[in-house]
């Protein structure tokens, strides 16, 4: 597996340096959902309960990759149609503790579903947030899966996250894997993630040389990826008692470490691969000495990235320790060097490390018009696929028939479904939806009442002729000031017209053809 570079991010902050002063990390069962997506039934796969897919997402359709030798949650995956459905995004939905955040992690092998040579370029979102392009053409020509990570606090109860076509996608989008773990309130805490998110670009275990290791080396879960084990690689000749640094990394990443036994500069091209420039990131890197350093720090180092001063004199430990940046601008290719210190006596030495891209959040639109949408969905019987997530947001991809504001607060300021093929009832919480400017329902199949909408005082045309809707027409509607259209022809509507509608010169209401049992105004 591999991970791709990610996207731009904010400005860089000041570096901090903290020891080993949280408590020791106890092991445990790993929390969290994760998703084999497109799988009808549940596994256990090296001790990990995998989930089938069915009770967190209801859009796209199952596929099946032929080949023998893949891990089982990549025999699946869910696909999404494209036609007519560019910058229409489709979620899962998995509830969550709002108050906490989230490592999110996304897998992707395409084993040739949609008939394509080369799989599809798309989207993936998460809330309202454009986390970054899904681009898997070099790791799937060499038979790799790609999997994305990312730290990300809901904005509400349920955490989304989608997949959608963009401008260059030609086929299906697609997904294996998804695992959402709550991560514990010190982990990577200098972010303020009611601001930001992290997408991760590298994580790596330094000086080691075996297959990519997770759980239960990581009790979240994180993937550690090998690296440099060309370049001085050193095992620790004792076992550390490394315990309770910041973001808690697994013991195991001390056991190997890149070093230099002379006292000289150590340089590494790290992260590997040419960054995009005007990208800012947060950097963590973990290190554990196995001799105690003493007064005369003869075990201090120096470090700069790109030849910028990171970190002077730090005095490696046996407990171990972490520097981190919370942003850090890098651009092109990234030279990390570890430099002894004036008057130190030993080479440097590194762990491992981690590297986000700090992304801007993207925003919520306001929770009362969101918990509105998701009753107005429910109460349709066969609402648009795409109609999961946040409803106006990223902005590209708002809901089909959705219009939204932008600003402070994120409304939602009219709703067109005319000719969707919607069953089902209107929900009365549509009335919620108090910056609703058009409501076109028409030309559907929709059943039950018109709701009381005296609350929509910006409201100015309701369409929902040729539909089945019975009832009254609420007098209500008369006191709406804004009101301008009223299109109610071709359903089973009884009782009176009430006299405030026709008494408006400045309305267009139409009640006939059709409602045969209702009693015109006198």
């Amino acid at each position: 597996m591999s991970t791709l570079l990610p996207l731009p991010a904010m400005i860089p902050t000041r570096l901090l340096l903290l020891f080993a002063l949280l408590p020791i990390c106890l092991c445990q069962s790993l929390q969290g959902v994760l998703i084999d997506c497109g799988a009808d039934v549940g596994s256990v796969i090296n001790g990990l309960e995998w989930l089938p897919d069915s009770g967190y997402i209801s859009a796209g359709s199952s596929k099946v990759i032929v080949r023998e030798d893949l891990v089982q949650t990549l025999f699946t995956v869910r696909s999404f149609p494209l036609s007519n459905n560019v910058f229409k995004k489709f979620c899962y939905e998995i509830p969550v503790d709002r108050t906490k955040k989230y490592l999110v992690r996304t897998t992707y092998y395409y084993g040739g579903v949609n008939g394509n040579t080369n799989p599809p370029v798309f989207d993936q979102i998460v809330d309202g947030t454009l986390w970054r392009v899904v681009n898997t053409t070099e790791d799937y020509l060499r038979q790799e899966a790609s999997y994305y990570e990312g730290v990300f606090m809901p904005t509400g109860k349920n955490l989304s996250v989608c997949v959608a076509g963009n401008t260059y996608t030609d086929s299906d989008p697609f997904i294996s894997a998804l695992e959402i773990v709550p991560l514990w309130d010190q982990l990577y805490n200098s972010t303020d993630f009611r601001a930001h998110a992290l997408s991760l670009v590298a994580r790596h275990s330094f000086g080691y040389d075996g297959p990519v290791f997770g759980y239960p080396d990581d009790q979240f879960n994180r993937y550690w990826q090998p690296f440099g084990a060309d370049a001085f690689p050193l095992s620790n000749p004792q076992e550390l008692a490394v315990s309770g640094i910041w973001n808690l990394p697994p013991q195991k990443v001390f056991h190997t470490r890149l070093s230099k036994s002379l006292v000289e500069p150590l340089t590494l091209n790290w992260p590997p691969g040419p960054l995009p420039g005007g990208v800012n990131y947060s950097i963590a890197l973990y290190f554990a000495d196995d001799h105690a350093s003493d007064s005369n720090n003869s075990r201090a180092m120096d470090i700069t990235i790109n030849g910028v001063p990171y970190y002077r004199n730090l005095i490696r430990t046996p407990v171990g320790l972490v520097v981190f940046s919370s942003q850090w601008p890098l651009a092109g290719i990234t030279n990390l060097t570890l430099s002894p210190a004036p008057g130190s006596t030993a080479g440097p030495l590194i762990n491992a490390g981690e590297v986000y891209q700090v992304l801007p959040s993207g925003g919520k639109t306001l929770a009362r018009d969101v918990i509105a949408m998701i009753d107005l969905r429910n109460h349709f019987h066969n609402a648009p696929a795409d109609w999961s997530g946040d409803p106006c947001l990223p902005s590209r991809y708002t809901w089909t028939g959705v219009t939204c504001s932008y600003g402070p607060r994120i409304r939602i300021l009219s709703l067109n479904l005319t000719s969707m093929g919607l069953a089902g009832l209107i929900s009365p919480r549509i009335s919620r939806l108090t910056a609703l400017s058009s409501i076109l329902l028409g030309n559907n199949s929709l059943i039950g009442t018109i709701p009381d909408l005296s609350s929509l005082k910006a409201l100015q045309n309701l369409h929902l002729q040729d539909n089945r809707l019975g009832g009254i027409i609420p007098p209500s509607l008369g006191t709406l000031q804004n009101l301008r259209e009223v299109f109610l022809q071709n359903n089973n509507l009884t009782g009176q017209v009430p006299p405030n509608l026709t008494g408006k010169e400045e309305l267009a209401l139409r009640y006939t053809p059709g409602n045969p049992l209702l009693i015109p105004p006198p």
